[in-house]
């Protein structure tokens, strides 16, 4: 097991690849925390995991006091966060001539400004700890190909920035910062998307299938280990061999 007694903050743990990481943190021996705006699905995450070493908690990653109430409650349970998963995210079907105002924000507020206000809160905690810490950032192939709706490419390619700007800024505090970045997984995120774009992504795919949220997970688990202990900055594809113009 390469993660006991880490202490891992998971967001979007409530179902997809959230739920695979948490799940698959504990098998490697980790403490984790399962966050997600609802509640109900972040206890069915963590049900069946070792009682003492697995809490859900009710987290807004776009409201900066929701994140740090949240954060607050594992240092006082747990007393520190060594591992941020920053996997919360939403999509919009909007085509951008169309899109609200609102639902920009949305996206934006989830997928972008989520990842700022948790890493934020976690790395000050890691870095008044003193004993570092990682955190993985969750982006898409979308950031790359600019195939999806706009706020959700513009969302996912920011995470990537910022991703490369928190590696560097963090590692003297001994905190290594990488991304993953998924090409079309089975999760319930898809269930929205035409049949004739999922046909066409997967056509797309060397390996001839979607991803799987386990895979998500295994890779996850490699970054937070020790395993990774050389590795921040990356962005780091998972997506069966897509190759992009």
């Amino acid at each position: 097991m390469k993660l006991v007694n880490k202490v891992a903050f998971v967001t979007g743990a409530g179902q997809g690849m959230g739920r695979a990481m948490v799940r698959r943190f504990a098998e490697e021996g980790a403490v984790v925390v399962a966050a997600d705006i609802n509640l109900d699905a972040a206890r069915a995450t963590i049900e069946g995991l070792a009682g003492g070493s697995a809490l859900a908690l009710a987290c807004n990653v776009a409201d900066s006091a929701s994140v740090a109430a949240a954060m607050a409650a594992v240092v006082e349970r747990f007393g520190r966060i060594d591992v941020l998963v920053n996997n919360a995210g939403i999509g919009s079907v909007d085509a951008f001539l169309d899109t609200p105002d609102e639902n920009w924000q949305r996206v934006i507020g989830v997928n972008l400004t989520g990842v700022f206000l948790c890493s934020r809160e976690a790395a000050r905690l890691m870095h008044q700890g003193g004993e570092g810490g990682v955190i993985v950032n969750l982006s898409s192939t979308a950031a790359i190909s600019g195939e999806g709706p706009s706020h959700y490419c513009a969302a996912k390619a920011g995470v990537m920035g910022l991703t490369r700007s928190l590696a560097r800024e963090l590692a003297p505090s001994r905190i290594r910062v990488n991304t993953i970045v998924p090409g079309p997984t089975n999760t319930p995120m898809m269930a929205g998307i035409p049949d004739d774009w999922m046909q066409s992504m997967v056509k797309a795919i060397p390996l001839g299938r979607m991803c799987e949220p386990a895979e998500i997970a295994a890779v996850a688990a490699f970054l937070a280990s020790d395993d990774a202990s050389f590795i921040t900055g990356q962005n780091i594809a998972v997506n069966g061999g897509m190759a992009f113009i």
